[in-house]
């Protein structure tokens, strides 16, 4: 069983009120104006058995990946002990929403189970949310980039300040605006921070290069060669001086030839708008000075299933 890891400040407990300094929490009377048709009784503790197929997860979920292995190892553990610590849920009339434990219910169906221990609370959507932010920031797996969207989504959607963010998760708060900096580098450089190919030192470092490609570029060889954090400094150093030189040494594009490139960046923008248009999912065009690429992107396996049916389809047409 994995031991049990020391908490981030006051985190989530700044938002439920746990009613006691143990890590059992306590519930709350629920005020659901289904809660006499539809709410199952509680045990003392304030924690009720709830069947696991009324059970929805949170549509606003702000975690996004879940570790196949590190699921299976929680449900192995689960198998042999059971969920320690309850889900925490909002009975919606129909279902149950989960505020808190996504990742303990979707590894307790891995492990077969047919009821979860719960608490049930009644809090607003947007409460929820909060809730979900804070308690994904809490946690120790959570990629780097997900902590950094976590925190830029309490400040866009809720004013939360850097400084306030902080204090909710017991992080400095020079800690917590350089994670959202991770948010300024390319999409592919995040993605292979997400991936773990890249450290967050390493990537703090690639933050230095403004222009994407060479970023990217950059990356790619720190990922491949897996250069030290002091190595990756030294590599994007060389990168500003010869980007600098070359600016230096290079006159500025005539009338003409900007008029050119922004043809060419809007002949791409109209592409990916009818790619777009044709596939029904977002499609970015990447133009490199040799070479480009499509990519298309989806949210779900479902979206993925369509795609690869669409694709199938216009395959057999053509042979």
């Amino acid at each position: 069983m994995p031991l049990p890891r020391k908490g981030l400040g006051r985190g989530l407990e700044a938002l439920i009120d746990t009613g006691s300094e143990s890590s059992q929490v306590q519930l709350e009377q629920n005020t659901s104006p289904f809660s006499t048709t539809f709410a199952p009784p509680k045990r003392p503790d304030g924690v009720s058995q709830i069947d696991i197929r009324k059970i929805e997860p949170n549509r606003g979920q702000p975690r996004k990946y879940f570790d196949d292995t590190a699921l299976t190892e929680l449900a192995d553990s689960i198998k042999s002990y059971g969920i320690i610590q309850p889900l925490v849920l909002k009975d919606s009339g129909t279902y149950f929403s989960i505020i808190a434990g996504e990742r303990r219910f979707r590894a307790a169906r891995l492990a077969g189970l047919e009821e979860v221990p719960a608490i049930i609370k009644d809090y607003t959507d947007e409460e929820i949310l909060q809730i979900a932010l804070i308690e994904n920031i809490q946690r120790q797996d959570l990629t780097p980039i997900e902590e950094a969207s976590c925190y830029k989504r309490l400040i866009d959607d809720y004013f939360f300040t850097a400084e306030a963010i902080s204090e909710k998760i017991g992080k400095n708060r020079s800690t917590v605006s350089n994670i959202i900096r991770l948010l300024e580098l390319d999409e592919r450089v995040q993605d292979l921070v997400s991936a773990g190919r890249l450290t967050i030192s390493h990537a703090r470092v690639l933050l230095g290069l403004k222009d994407k490609e060479i970023q990217f570029a950059a990356a790619e060889q720190i990922a491949e060669e897996d250069l030290s954090v002091r190595a990756s400094e030294n590599l994007v150093a060389k990168l500003i001086e010869e980007a600098e030189e070359a600016e230096n040494s290079t006159p500025p594009a005539s009338e003409e030839e900007q008029e050119a490139d922004q043809n060419v960046n809007e002949a791409y923008r109209q592409a990916e708008e009818e790619l777009q248009t044709l596939f029904g999912a977002k499609v970015n065009i990447l133009q490199g000075k040799k070479k480009g690429k499509i990519e298309i992107e989806y949210y779900s396996p479902g979206e993925l299933d369509r795609l690869i049916g669409y694709f199938k389809s216009r395959t057999s047409d053509v042979f």
